[in-house]
C-alpha cells in the first residue's frame, strides 16, 4: 500500500489536520519562551496538566474541560509567584509543577490507580482523536495564532528587551500574561498528540532547531513552524506503518532534524567562515 492510500483513512485525516494545527502553535510559542528563558514553562504546566486530567477522571467529566481553566490558572500563578514572591522563574515553575504531579498521584490513587484512559493521555493518542476534539484543536489553535499576530509588536518588544518596553509604554504584565496564558492553552492541546511527558518536546525543539540556521526573529519563527508541522505530519505516518507510538515518533523525528541542523550550523558553516 502506498502511502498516499493512507491518506484516504478519516483517523489519519483527522490526525494530520489537529496535528498540523497544534503544531503551529507550538513552534510560534517555542521560538518566544525560548528566547525569555522561559521554556520549561512548558514541562511545568504539562505536570499540572496531569493533575487536571486526574481530577477530570475522578469526577467522570472530559478532561479538556477541566484541565484548560486549572492549567491556565496555574500560568497566572507561576507568573505572579515571580513577580511578586521574591523567587526567579524557574522555582516558582518547579513549585507548581510539583504540586501539580503531587496531586495528579494523589487523585489516581484515589480513583483506583493509573488506568488505561490516564496513560493515553500521559504518552498520547492523536489517531482516536475524533471529530469535535478536532474542531475545538483547530479553533484554540487559531485563538492562540491570532493572538500573537495582533501583539506581535508588543511581544517582539518584551522578548528582547522588557526594561526598555515598559519604559516605552507597553504594558508588560498584561503581555506577559498573556503570553502564559496562551502557552497553557497550547499545553492542553498537545497533551493529546504527543502525550503530558513529552509537551515541552514540542515546544522546545522546533524553536532550537530553527535557531541553529535563522538569520532573524520572523525567520525563525517560519522555520520553527516548518519543522514542526513536518515532524508532526511524518511522525504520524511513521507510527501509522511501522506500528509505532505516535508521540514517541513525533518528538524523536523532532530531535533527528535537530540534530541536522545542528551539524550543519557546526560543520559546514564553520568551514565556509574558515574558507573565507
Amino acid at each position: 500500500m502506498e502511502i498516499i492510500d493512507y491518506l484516504g483513512y478519516p483517523f489519519i485525516q483527522r490526525a494530520l489536520i489537529a496535528g498540523c494545527f497544534i503544531a503551529l502553535a507550538c513552534s510560534m510559542l517555542g521560538v518566544l519562551l525560548v528566547l525569555r528563558r522561559l521554556s520549561l514553562i512548558g514541562d511545568g504546566l504539562s505536570h499540572v496538566t496531569f493533575g487536571s486530567v486526574a481530577l477530570g477522571l475522578l469526577l467522570n467529566v472530559y478532561p479538556v474541560y477541566i484541565s484548560l481553566p486549572v492549567v491556565m490558572a496555574s500560568s497566572l500563578g507561576i507568573l505572579r509567584l515571580a513577580e511578586k514572591g521574591r523567587i526567579y522563574g524557574d522555582a516558582a515553575i518547579g513549585i507548581v509543577s510539583s504540586v501539580g504531579i503531587a496531586a495528579g498521584v494523589m487523585m489516581a490513587s484515589v480513583s483506583g490507580g493509573f488506568n488505561v484512559d490516564l496513560f493515553s493521555y500521559l504518552f498520547g493518542n492523536i489517531l482516536s482523536i475524533n471529530n469535535t476534539e478536532v474542531f475545538s484543536t483547530a479553533v484554540l489553535s487559531a485563538v492562540v495564532l491570532l493572538t500573537i499576530y495582533m501583539y506581535f509588536d508588543e511581544i517582539f518588544s518584551i522578548t528582547f528587551d522588557e526594561e526598555f518596553a515598559r519604559a516605552s509604554g507597553i504594558n508588560t504584565r498584561k503581555i506577559n500574561s498573556i503570553l502564559v496564558l496562551l502557552t497553557a492553552i497550547t499545553v492542553v492541546l498537545t497533551m493529546k498528540v504527543v502525550g503530558i511527558m513529552l509537551t515541552s518536546a514540542l515546544l522546545i525543539l522546533p524553536a532550537a532547531t530553527a535557531f541553529q540556521i535563522a538569520r532573524g526573529f520572523r525567520n525563525a519563527m517560519i522555520l520553527s513552524s516548518v519543522v514542526s508541522v513536518i515532524s508532526v505530519v511524518s511522525g504520524i505516518m511513521v507510527s501509522f506503518v511501522l506500528n509505532l507510538p505516535t508521540g514517541a515518533s513525533i518528538v524523536l523525528l523532532n530531535f533527528l532534524i535537530f540534530v541536522t541542523a545542528f551539524f550543519y550550523r557546526t560543520c559546514f558553516r564553520t568551514g565556509h567562515s574558515q574558507g573565507r
